[in-house]
């Protein structure tokens, strides 16, 4: 493998030298790609729309394909090049003998319509990912351009018939992932792996749960596959929605420009919190009420309670129209009520069918009579005063949320619905201490406000998007997934998470058992463990943590040449841990310092008191501002390039058990990209050190 460096992109160089073409195309194809942009605003609409909807939509998706031409001068426009062997056949790659394509974040062309650079998504890119000494998918070389800010540094060739080329690391593939970070969260299409690319490419029709350690890249995994899908299926996807679900909005806000530095701007973004959104919520549960009303018992708990308000008719409806009288027996309306309730359809797709139905029957005794009565009368019928009054009585509307506040304050309502699903000892847990009058008056929690949207998708079905991404899975709990599950109903969705970092009471403990309560049990799971964020002696030290937190998981095998900084510091006060910071402060990138929720009010004031100034997590970090202090509750998700990790002791105690805590610390011990300092006051919890108490990085 050969590299070539040189200086900024204004260094004088020799005509034909290699460096000075590839910024010569990176020149010309900035020029295009702002040629394409000044024909998208130059665009005159006014003979081809209809009427001024038609021009508004048009505006709207005109806007949009600005936006996605817009050329981020930090952003390489490409990052890869691809020159093929052969002409295309039958068995060949899309390539001519001598062509040779630039892979970038997006498509562009020249005034001819030629292309200057190939989306990372197309086929003919597909071998850049996966092209390999074994398998070199008729790739001669691969070339990778190293960049310094927006300006073209060096490359990088592979000859892929060299075996002892093929065969070696990529020096700017390595830098590429150990670049300093300040900012939000960057995309990876430089440095997509193999068989992240096989995830990343996986079909629409079928969802996909990824299981990956710290560092493996998950998150961005699914991020690509979004936009991959998108790319391959934008038609029916801009019809069905797409969806990206993350654990808070720290998380949410930290990830939220990868998808537009793709060029794709209409994924939604949302917590779960958001989707179940029906009341507000102003109160909380303790972890084992949580626990219980998590648990996939409550939907059947639900769909009895919603079932108990139909009551089998014993009265005839008599419906008068003019000087007829029709008469619907009690037996017949009692033969449409259970034929609704055999068919087990959305209560209230039910509530709207009876009256039609019971219209119906009075219909065909007009047609034996010798009338030809025709739909106007059905629906006059449906209409009628004395079919409502029946539907009323019959199959009566119910509203969500007084349903789930009946069940939480009425004993008796609740153990007519819950018998043989929950004791008396798990009613009592969730039954609220005092009646409360009114759906507003209630202190809803968020576990509350799950149960009332399982309850509104039993009265009326829930839009189902088209593709559905789950990040921080493990979290969830079963009603949870029911919940997420029922926005991709008909679509498919990619999970993601670590079943190592589950961090709640009711923590998913088997992808099978998550999946299932999802609605996707036929998912594949595929597993990442090769780390490629997180460093080999940081990675190790937290690893010591999986036998007592995720038996049988493996861990993270980390694949970056550089060990990192990694330090295990005994403190005596709040001042060592700001020195700690202050000396991480003196390297390139972002700064964390996590600690226990309960620490954070007292190492705010000490940065304080030190003149230093911080970020709340979730805020975007500056090169003015590179320090986040971050509550270990938020951590998750989130990494920086340096970490301080204040009292692993107080992270573990801030936790309801052992195992939490534990595999609270383990999140907050993987945040670091290129190093990481623990400090401590306490004593190390035992699961962290050997058998002298001690632990001696090799990077140290």
């Amino acid at each position: 493998m050969s590299t070539l460096s040189d200086g900024p992109s204004g260094a004088p160089s020799e005509a034909g030298d290699p460096l000075s073409r590839e910024r010569s195309h990176l020149g010309l194809s900035r020029s295009a790609l702002r040629a394409m942009r000044e024909d998208a605003e130059n665009l005159d609409i006014r003979d081809v729309t209809a009427n001024w909807v038609n021009a508004e939509v048009l505006h709207r998706q005109i806007g949009e394909r600005i936006k996605a031409l817009a050329d981020l001068s930090h952003t390489p426009l490409f990052f890869g090049r691809l020159d093929y062997l052969h002409a295309p056949g039958a068995d060949r790659a899309e390539g001519a003998r001598g062509e040779r394509f630039y892979i970038g974040r997006r498509h562009v062309h020249d005034a001819d319509g030629d292309p200057m650079v190939i989306d990372w998504r197309a086929p003919v890119s597909q071998p850049f990912y996966r092209a390999s000494k074994k398998d070199p998918m008729d790739v001669g070389l691969r070339r990778r351009f190293g960049y310094t800010g927006g300006d073209l540094t060096a490359y990088e060739d592979e000859h892929l018939s060299d075996p002892a080329e093929a065969a070696a690391t990529s020096k700017l593939l390595q830098q590429e992932i150990e670049r300093p970070r300040v900012g939000p969260m960057r995309d990876i299409v430089a440095t997509i792996q193999p068989e992240q690319d096989e995830i990343v490419r996986s079909g629409l029709s079928g969802s996909v749960c990824v299981q990956g350690g710290p560092g493996t890249g998950k998150t961005a995994v699914g991020l690509h596959r979004v936009a991959f899908l998108l790319y391959a299926h934008r038609d029916r996807l801009a019809r069905t929605g797409t969806l990206v679900i993350g654990p808070n909005k720290s998380f949410l806000h930290y990830i939220e420009q990868v998808l537009p530095a793709l060029g794709e701007l209409e994924v939604r973004q949302a917590t779960v919190d958001d989707l179940v959104a029906h009341v507000e919520v102003r109160g909380s549960d303790d972890a084992p009420t949580a626990v219980i009303k998590g648990d996939a018992r409550m939907a059947e708990v639900l769909r009895r309670a919603v079932r108990s308000h139909v009551t089998l008719p014993t009265e005839p409806v008599m419906v008068v129209r003019g000087s007829r009288r029709w008469r619907v027996s009690a037996y017949e309306l009692e033969e449409i009520v259970r034929e609704l309730l055999a068919r087990d359809i959305r209560y209230g797709a039910a509530h709207e069918a009876l009256p039609q139905r019971i219209a119906h029957t009075v219909l065909v005794q007009m047609e034996r009579s010798g009338e030809a009565p025709d739909d106007r009368v059905q629906d006059a019928v449906a209409r009628n005063a004395a079919v409502k009054a029946a539907v009323k009585a019959t199959w009566p509307q119910v509203d969500p949320a007084k349903l789930v506040l009946r069940l939480l304050s009425d004993a008796d309502f609740l153990a007519a619905h819950a018998e043989g699903l929950l004791d008396e000892a798990e009613q009592k847990e969730i039954l609220w201490a005092k009646p409360v009058r009114s759906v507003k008056a209630a202190k809803w929690s968020a576990a509350d406000a799950v149960l009332i949207d399982e309850a509104t998708d039993l009265v009326r079905r829930t839009h189902s998007l088209g593709h559905v991404v789950l990040d921080e899975a493990q979290d969830l709990s079963p009603m949870q997934y029911r919940a997420v599950g029922r926005r991709c109903t008909t679509g498919s969705a990619t999970v993601l998470g670590d079943l190592a970092q589950g961090t709640t009471p009711w923590a998913t403990r088997s992808w099978a058992e998550a999946l299932g309560h999802l609605g996707k049990g036929d998912a594949v799971v595929e597993e990442l463990t090769a780390g490629f964020r997180v460093p080999t002696d940081v990675i190790t030290y937290a690893s010591r943590l999986l036998p007592h937190i995720a038996p049988g998981l493996a861990p993270v095998a980390s694949v970056r040449e550089n060990p990192g900084f990694f330090e295990v510091r005994a403190s005596t006060g709040d001042g060592e841990v700001v020195d700690a910071v202050e000396e991480l402060l003196d390297r390139e990138g972002s700064i964390g310092l996590i600690a226990a929720d309960a620490r954070i009010p007292a190492l705010a004031q000490a940065l304080a008191a030190a003149g230093r100034t911080y970020l709340g997590p979730g805020e975007e970090t500056t090169a003015e501002t590179r320090l986040t202090l971050v509550p270990a509750s938020l951590a998750k998700g989130l990494e920086y390039d340096y970490v301080v990790l204040d009292e692993p002791r107080a992270v573990v105690d801030g936790e309801p058990d052992e195992r939490t805590g534990l595999r609270r610390l383990y999140v907050s011990l993987t945040r670091a990209v290129s190093g990481l300092i623990v400090t401590h006051a306490s004593p190390l919890p035992a699961e962290l050190t050997d058998s002298s108490g001690e632990f001696s990085p090799s990077g140290v």
